[in-house]
């Protein structure tokens, strides 16, 4: 199965230099739980999470109107239309995200595809499960996983 078989189209962007306040307002708004970060020229750059901005931004009660860019994770990992789900599952799980931007041939931002679209459209459970598994247990600490008493 290719990308472009179980990618989403609509993926939502911002600018850089647009306030982390905004980036979260469209998170809230179109419903979703990452933003590609785009240069001045409009090409992919980063992506922030509503983790990044839990994490990076408000746990650390930083201000709103800086720009996203500053709180984006760099590099953008990303695939093709054309990439065998096999081989972005295995570089989902190698760079430890949970969504891979979709990248045409000329640089332009074709799709999305995260776990949750590997599990409802491909139908099968058990590898996003496992991918989800895998990529939690390289985020977090080791401490995480050991017996609390």
């Amino acid at each position: 199965m290719k990308l472009r078989e179980i990618m989403t189209a609509g993926v939502v962007t911002a600018g850089e230099e647009d306030e982390i306040r905004h980036v979260a307002s469209l998170m809230r708004d179109r419903k979703v739980g990452s933003v590609v970060i785009v240069d001045p020229e409009g090409s992919p750059a980063a992506m922030i999470t509503d983790r990044d901005v839990a994490v990076r931004v408000a746990a650390d009660d930083l201000d709103l109107g800086q720009p996203a860019g500053a709180h984006a994770s760099r590099p953008l990992i990303s695939g093709e239309p054309e990439m065998e789900l096999q081989e972005a599952a295995a570089l989902m799980v190698q760079h430890r995200v949970r969504r891979l931007p979709v990248l045409a041939g000329d640089g332009e931002l074709a799709g999305i595809v995260t776990l949750d679209d590997i599990a409802v459209r491909t139908g099968n459970l058990e590898v996003a499960q496992q991918m989800t598994a895998e990529v939690i247990a390289g985020a977090l600490p080791d401490f995480y996983f050991h017996e609390r008493g």
